[in-house]
């Protein structure tokens, strides 16, 4: 990696950098096929597609027992490590969980909301290249803690299932877990097969299949967004420590040869640094092809800006999965930047520490949805539903406003619905055995 000046971006290397996407157009006709023959033929084309994509002979699609038993016999560290991560995650996520509430605005007036869970939702948990265990209780604790009935886990099949992941499965609650991975498990969630009940709601990370296919069941199961390969910016400044940013940075880059990893200093000896170090890991590592490859993209780098104000307006319109914030005066740096999925204050922080354990989750917005969107959350599993209720006073003190809007629309029918209320009420009050009645 070299430095490169902010300034100094072709038109071409900012497009690289600040326009990225999911990579799903390449594949999204061939998973259009894949959902319409799961969604018209059930555990047979399921079955056909974990052959295909996975060489997998899958027997029992439904694996929750093996989940309960890996939770059982798995290494008690492991075990000790999930418990550990699965309890600061559900800690986090408790905070979050809305309390319904009503008030009176003025007399008469009474609006309120109330939220309630999703009854059946489906958390993916990638597999194949690497065990995402981690996934598991960033997808399902969550969903547990807003009170979802039932939360169904699709994960890859293999000739053995990494039981790490099943074992994590089952520590954050999952209620069903299923042996298919790729498109055909997004399909198999969103349709319903003979095996697979159709959940109302499909979650979670995976590669740009998984992506393709949630993009191609949206509208007939709700998804939460379209994540694509990881990313990372980390901003630095003269006290930043080098290794520690490049160490964040190969952390990302062994994800995946498509990741971004990008780092940014106001600092050319501390970019410079960065460079070093990260060369220096990039060999070190057992994914160090994965590492290089992702290196080497137009959408990873060392930037050196004029100033901490270019690299906040970077930050910004960069809009990262995962922003690291260190330098010397990170609070102030954070408050200048709205667009992220996750933030790492400090040196001590590394993304690694939200990626497992610190309780964040780490299924977060990429591609720069961070500008409209935030990660997954108690919210992504709950409904929020308005209610209201108005005196014979309240609707009185409306209903000019009403009548005049609705006039105006040209919804008669709307102002009349008003209208007849208040007529009925006039009424009553200049018929003195009727109030009575009342």
């Amino acid at each position: 990696m070299n430095v490169h000046s902010v300034g100094d971006l072709t038109s071409e290397r900012r497009r690289a950098l600040f326009e990225r996407d999911a990579g799903i157009d390449a594949v999204r006709s061939d998973v259009r096929g894949i959902t319409e023959r799961v969604r018209e033929e059930g555990d047979v084309a399921v079955r056909e597609f974990c052959r295909e994509f996975d060489g997998v002979d899958v027997g029992n699609l439904d694996v929750t027992d093996d989940a309960e038993r890996a939770y059982e016999e798995i290494d008690e560290e492991v075990r000790g490590a999930i418990d550990a991560a699965a309890a600061n995650v559900r800690e986090f996520h408790e905070r979050q969980l809305p309390e319904d509430w009503r008030a009176e605005f003025d007399e008469g007036r009474e609006l309120g909301r109330r939220f309630r869970p999703l009854e059946r939702v489906g958390v993916y948990v990638p597999g194949g290249a690497a065990a995402y265990p981690s996934s598991a209780l960033m997808g399902v604790v969550p969903a547990k803690v807003a009170g979802v009935d039932t939360v169904c886990v699709a994960t890859p099949p293999a000739e053995e299932i990494s039981p790490v992941t099943l074992a994590a499965i089952h520590a954050a609650g999952a209620d069903e877990v299923y042996s298919v991975g790729g498109a055909q498990a997004i399909a198999a969630l969103a349709y319903g097969t003979e095996s697979v009940t159709r959940v109302r709601k499909v979650v979670g990370p995976g590669n740009k299949w998984v992506t393709a296919a949630k993009a191609e069941v949206r509208g007939d199961c709700e998804i939460d967004f379209l994540a694509g390969p990881s990313e990372i910016l980390a901003i630095a400044d003269s006290t930043a420590n080098p290794e520690f940013v490049a160490s964040d940075l190969l952390a990302q880059a062994e994800h995946d040869p498509n990741a971004s990893v990008v780092a940014i200093s106001d600092d050319r000896e501390t970019a410079e640094a960065i460079t070093s170090a990260v060369e220096r890991g990039a060999g070190e590592r057992e994914r160090t092809d994965t590492v290089r490859e992702a290196l080497v993209s137009d959408a990873s780098g060392v930037f050196l800006a004029r100033s901490m104000s270019e690299a906040i307006l970077f930050a910004e319109e960069y809009a990262a999965e995962h922003l690291s914030i260190q330098a010397d005066d990170d609070e102030a740096i954070l408050d200048r930047i709205s667009s992220a999925g996750s933030v790492f204050l400090g040196p001590h922080t590394p993304v690694a520490a939200g990626d497992y354990a610190s309780g964040t989750n780490h299924v977060l917005p990429t591609n720069g949805l961070a500008k409209v969107t935030g990660g997954l959350s108690v919210e992504t599993f709950l409904r929020a539903t308005t209610v209201q209720r108005l005196s014979p006073d309240g609707l009185a003190a409306l209903s000019g406003t009403i009548d005049r809007l609705a006039r105006a629309e040209g919804l008669e029918a709307h102002a009349e619905s008003v209208a007849v209320r208040i007529r009925e009420r006039g009424e009553r009050e200049d018929d003195p055995e009727r109030l009575r009645e009342d």
